[in-house]
């Protein structure tokens, strides 16, 4: 077996795995709350509650259909492949779950707050992998072409949000909607965490008068590349430099503790850093979401 095939295999597996926990997610902790949820998802809800007969995951599948072909001009056809499966799988699941077990009603804060988790967890499992599950997470990676610095956990509250509306004034029920927003919003960052990792990052500014002795012990020491910045003190008018560096969560300790050492009079500002690339953190990655 190539590695490709193995590559290949591995993502629809990560896909299958993402797709049936968001179907859990459904049955489990939104369904028998009756929470307002977003998306094509939340479309079919109303449709089943009108309809009896019609499945979530049928209603869901139909309506499908149009988004799908609006994505395979725009995004490619990768997209709609691998979206397709995970659409089948997570509408199986969802209707599969729901025949055999009975999900009972829990307390609504702790449903909508595990519930958010939960989905996020398995919707970044299947983001991740290049795919969707359809609805309005398609119109979250169109939005995504056209402003590609926002997180995709907020383009997609962005469209779910309005069908979370429409679904609070079908069930009638305005807490309906309200825990909707704290499912929805746990569910986006819990994605954002699968797809961009929790901050782990951070920079430090370090102004000193000892700056020369400090760049050398943190190149030495912390074996991390340190910036010189050239300041100016407001008041005194005083030239200083500053020291920029980026590091790790868990060096930071140590990093404190040899400024002080050094210089107990520095000043230092530790900051968080997202997306910091180069040597020693993330790669560059063209595709990125």
């Amino acid at each position: 077996m190539t590695a490709a095939v193995r590559q290949h295999l591995k993502s629809y597996a990560l896909i299958t795995l993402g797709s049936v926990i968001y179907a859990l997610s459904f049955d489990w902790f939104v369904a028998p709350n009756h929470f307002a949820m977003g998306g094509v998802t939340g479309l079919a809800q109303i449709l089943h509650h009108l309809f009896p007969a019609l499945t979530v995951g049928a209603a869901s599948a139909l309506m499908n259909v149009p988004l799908f072909l609006i994505g395979w001009k725009k995004i490619g056809g990768h997209l709609l492949v691998s979206s397709l499966y995970a659409m089948v799988v997570s509408n199986a699941a969802i209707d599969g779950l729901n025949l055999l077990f009975d999900f009972q009603p829990m307390d609504p804060i702790l449903a909508a707050l595990f519930g958010g988790g939960v989905m996020g967890f398995g919707l970044g499992l299947v983001f991740a992998q290049g795919a969707t599950t359809g609805g309005t997470d398609i119109v979250a990676k169109l939005l995504k072409l056209k402003w590609p610095w926002l997180p995709i956990g907020k383009l997609v509250a962005l469209p779910d949000t309005a069908v979370m509306l429409l679904v609070a004034l079908t069930f009638g029920q305005l807490s309906a909607m309200l825990y909707g927003f704290i499912k929805l919003y746990t569910c986006s960052r819990a994605m954002d965490a699968v797809l961009y990792g929790v901050v782990d990052s951070r920079v430090a500014y370090i102004i000193s008068d000892r700056w020369k002795e400090l760049s050398g012990t943190l190149l030495r020491d912390q074996r991390r590349g340190v910036t010189l910045l050239q300041g100016q003190g407001a008041y005194t008018g005083a030239e200083k430099r500053v020291l920029m560096i980026a590091f790790k969560q868990k060096e930071i300790v140590d990093l404190k503790r040899r400024v002080y050492e050094l210089d107990p009079e520095a000043f230092l500002i530790v900051c968080d850093a997202r997306d910091v690339l180069g040597n020693g953190f993330s790669a560059y990655r063209r595709e990125e979401i």
